[in-house]
């Protein structure tokens, strides 16, 4: 091949695709990272960034990306719920029944969205160990994070899910909106307060869906939630034990994770979405643990 052969291959070659992760704050995501592994995994090249948004100027944003030429966006705290409304014409039906959307793209020049993050917590709960068919689940929560696992939960055959939060009024929608939507006998879907985690507990598995370990706290659970070899999870990670993962050890929880394994099933899964490839998260999931122990004070 000639050089000037060689040159005009190189200026027909396509330019990556570009993806990003929108919220507020994202500084702290991984995403960007887990692309990046996927992409040199499937030999399929794109340019992945992290994408701030104003918490009131989330749609403006998300419309520059897409006007500016963008392929999809992951969609973070505090916006899944912003995101479900902003594709409300063209959405999955997970997204659909979550109420919450944490992957957007294009599609015939039509904003499509879907929620992929009760996938990855599933596929991450059963990669713990964790038997959720007829299992007793709490989910701490009720924001968009809390919305996109409850259907996968329930398909797994979870028995029965309590959602409790800081306000009593918000999880008891949540549950209302979902048993309205599905008009499924079970699972057993229960809300209130922080103050009644207890009720119809002890619990085989504690889902931590708020995002108080960001702000170095954990939830005000009271104490006694765990049932013998119960499982407490965290949808937040980091290099050491988030708040919550410390407050479930001393409560008696006999597994403690991070979400790490969660946001690279999700991750998987809108790699899929946007590419049509379905990329194998073991191998992202165990380099990404080990460059959070080697970033560790």
């Amino acid at each position: 091949m000639t050089a000037a052969t060689a040159s005009a291959a190189t200026d027909a070659a396509p330019a990556p695709g570009r993806y990003a992760v929108i919220g507020n704050p994202v500084s702290h995501s991984r995403s960007p990272r887990i692309h990046a592994l996927f992409g040199q995994q499937t030999g399929i090249a794109l340019a992945y960034e992290l994408l701030p948004a104003p918490v009131d100027a989330f749609e403006a944003t998300v419309r520059g990306f897409f006007t500016g030429g963008g392929k999809g966006l992951n969609v973070t705290v505090p916006f899944k719920q912003e995101a479900h409304a902003l594709a409300a014409a063209h959405l999955s039906p997970r997204a659909q029944l979550a109420g919450a959307v944490n992957t957007l793209w294009l599609q015939d020049g039509a904003l499509h969205g879907c929620n992929t993050d009760g996938v990855g917590l599933v596929a991450d709960l059963v990669r713990l160990g964790a038997d959720l068919n007829g299992a007793r689940v709490l989910i701490v929560g009720a924001g968009g994070a809390a919305r996109g696992v409850l259907q996968p939960l329930a398909e797994a055959g979870c028995a029965r899910i309590h959602i409790v939060n800081r306000t009593a009024e918000r999880a008891q929608a949540l549950a209302a909106e979902w048993l309205r939507a599905t008009g499924a006998p079970s699972p057993t879907v229960s809300a209130g307060g922080l103050g009644d985690a207890l009720k119809g507990g002890p619990w085989e598995v504690v889902v931590n869906a708020t995002a108080s370990s960001l702000a170095d706290a954990a939830p005000d659970l009271p104490a006694g939630l765990y049932a013998e070899g119960a499982l407490a999870y965290d949808m937040m990670y980091g290099p050491q034990p988030t708040p919550f993962m410390r407050q479930a050890a001393t409560d008696g929880a006999a597994l403690a994770a991070d979400g790490l394994g969660m946001l690279v099933g999700q991750a998987a899964e809108s790699f899929f979405i946007w590419h049509g490839v379905r990329p194998d998260p073991e191998p992202v999931l165990a380099m990404l643990r080990q460059e959070l122990a080697h970033a560790a004070p």
